[in-house]
Parts: C-alpha cells; sequence; structure tokens
C-alpha cells in the first residue's frame, strides 16, 4: 500500500490546485460490494476513508457511532 500524507482536521475541508487530482486519484475505479464488504480491498477502504476524513473532518466522524468506541481507539494508540 502506497503512503499518503493524509491532512485531516477536525472541521472538513476542500481539496485546492494539484491536491485535488492527486486525491482523486485515489479513489477506487468504481463503487462496489464484496462478500459485505464495500470495494475489493483494505487499500481501497482505507483511502476512500482517509479521502472523506479529509472533505468531512473529525468532528463529522466522532459523532458517528458510539463516543466509547472512539475513546477506547484513541487510549489504545499508545
Amino acid at each position: 500500500m502506497a503512503y499518503v500524507n493524509w491532512d485531516i482536521r477536525r472541521e472538513g475541508r476542500s481539496w485546492r490546485g494539484d491536491e485535488a487530482m492527486q486525491r482523486f486519484e485515489l479513489a477506487p475505479e468504481k463503487f462496489e460490494m464484496t462478500n459485505g464488504k464495500l470495494f475489493w480491498s483494505d487499500e481501497d477502504r482505507l483511502n476512500t476513508l482517509g479521502l472523506l476524513l479529509e472533505n468531512m473532518g473529525a468532528d463529522a466522524a466522532v459523532r458517528m457511532g458510539d463516543p466509547e468506541v472512539w475513546r477506547a481507539a484513541v487510549r489504545d494508540l499508545d
């Protein structure tokens, strides 16, 4: 999997200039579901997640689901 230097902020943002096309090229070729998962590979799923997080921001993401799940994930970073 290629390394991507994600710029995920609390608030979402639009891509500008060269970054916009570079990000667009990370998107999977088509939207698909295989065995109950979106896209064919973990790489496609992670890239899509990164793209959406850059556009929507971390604040929007942590409002989805159980807040304790997010807290536990952050605690386990160490």
